[in-house]
């Protein structure tokens, strides 16, 4: 009886440290969603151009494709928690800088160090849940956990039109979003595994390519495609003639399926595996592009559009149940590290790439790359699948 009360216990402090890490990261994805627009409307009111803008707003995934590398590296050197409450910590300093300083200059600088500290949150954040989660559970836990993290990300822009963007409310708020994430990681911190003591070997990244290749391809199509869908179904929907009140709209569409449709797919994944659900979440995708040039200017497009936007950063969370089932400790550090560098990698071709087919083609180009991309993954992963049954 002793034995079975220590191991409720000990299971329910484990579900309350998982509450307490995805509530810290929402607070996080608040205050990064409330940045984008925020930032874009205050250099607008200076009157800088849409270059300058656009150049300002790359410097902080800049910051993460460049962070990614050190991130197992600082784990060992200073531990997870302390490196993760620090980062929270140095991202609201960041905050109360940008908001003293209104300077655009110096915003090219400081969005470049929040893109650095930033990048250990995401990271940390993921390998806290997949490793708090129950074997058996991990797919609806990272359904959840990424629902919330997009819920967070939604409400930023929310919070902004609640607070306005003049004066020091809208810094306050990112500032306590950061703070709070400090707060509470800090909070549950002695329940969280630190994976900087586990003593087993690591290759870091490139390592973690060797043995996976077929992750971080689905890292890098999900980022392509879910960034220049995000980018550019409005220029698609413009090109067939639909009102700018609709082309807002179809981006909504886009994240309401993300946000409601990742628990599912999280479960699918505990019944199929992570690994086949990358596969299926693929093809959806591919058909679904396929779909939108012959739906786009009628009601059947919102439903495509909403399960579009789930299996597209399904993709994502497909890999990352694959990456907590198959690796443990400093490996899944330096595997997770991977996966920020091929989301960051993703984010810069895949908008380019779809943006220049779009002016050589018109509107097809982006369903075509979405496509394409996706069908490429499906038949590298059948590929690895079969050489790894073969060896």
């Amino acid at each position: 009886m002793v034995a079975t009360g220590s191991s409720d216990d000990e299971a329910g402090t484990q579900w309350a440290a998982l509450a307490g890490v995805t509530a810290a990261l929402a607070m996080f994805g608040a205050a990064q969603g409330l940045s984008y627009p925020l930032f874009t409307l205050l250099m607008q009111r200076q009157g800088m151009s849409p270059a300058a803008i656009g150049l300002s707003a790359a410097m902080m995934p800049f910051g993460l494709i460049l962070s990614a590398s050190f991130v197992p590296a600082a784990v060992r050197l200073v531990g997870a928690r302390t490196l993760a409450v620090g980062c929270s910590l140095t991202g609201a300093l960041c905050f109360l800088a940008i908001g003293y300083l209104q300077d655009w200059v110096a915003w090219f600088v400081l969005r470049f160090i929040v893109g650095v500290v930033i990048n250990p949150l995401y990271i940390l954040g993921e390998l806290w849940a997949l490793s708090l989660a129950p074997p058996s559970r991990r797919g609806r836990v990272m359904g959840v956990f990424n629902t919330l993290m997009g819920a967070g990300y939604a409400a930023g822009p929310l919070i902004l039109i609640a607070v306005g963007t003049s004066g020091w409310a809208p810094f306050i708020a990112g500032i306590a979003g950061f703070a709070l994430c400090a707060a509470i990681l800090r909070a549950v911190s002695s329940r969280l595994a630190g994976f900087e003591d586990d003593g087993e070997p690591s290759g870091g990244i490139v390592g973690f390519a060797r043995l996976a290749p077929a992750l971080l391809l689905a890292v890098l199509v999900s980022a392509a495609v879910q960034q220049s869908t995000y980018a550019l179904i409005p220029v698609f929907g413009s090109g067939y003639g639909l009102p700018e009140t609709v082309l807002a709209a179809l981006v909504t569409a886009l994240s309401l399926g993300n946000i409601l449709l990742q628990i599912p797919l999280g479960l699918l994944a505990e019944r199929f595996g992570g690994r086949a659900m990358i596969v299926f979440c693929a093809l959806a995708t591919a058909v679904c592009a396929f779909l939108l040039p012959v739906l786009i200017t009628t009601l059947l497009v919102w439903p495509v559009l909403v399960v579009m936007g789930a299996v597209g950063y399904g993709v994502y969370t497909m890999a990352l149940v694959e990456l907590g089932s198959r690796f443990k400790g400093t490996m899944l550090v330096a595997g997770n590290a991977a996966f920020a560098l091929m989301w960051g990698a993703g984010g810069i071709v895949g908008p380019p790439g779809a943006g220049m087919l779009m002016q050589a083609i018109g509107p097809l180009g982006l369903p075509a790359v979405i496509a394409g991309l996706d069908v490429l993954l499906v038949v590298f992963a059948l590929y690895r699948s079969f050489k790894r049954r073969s060896s």
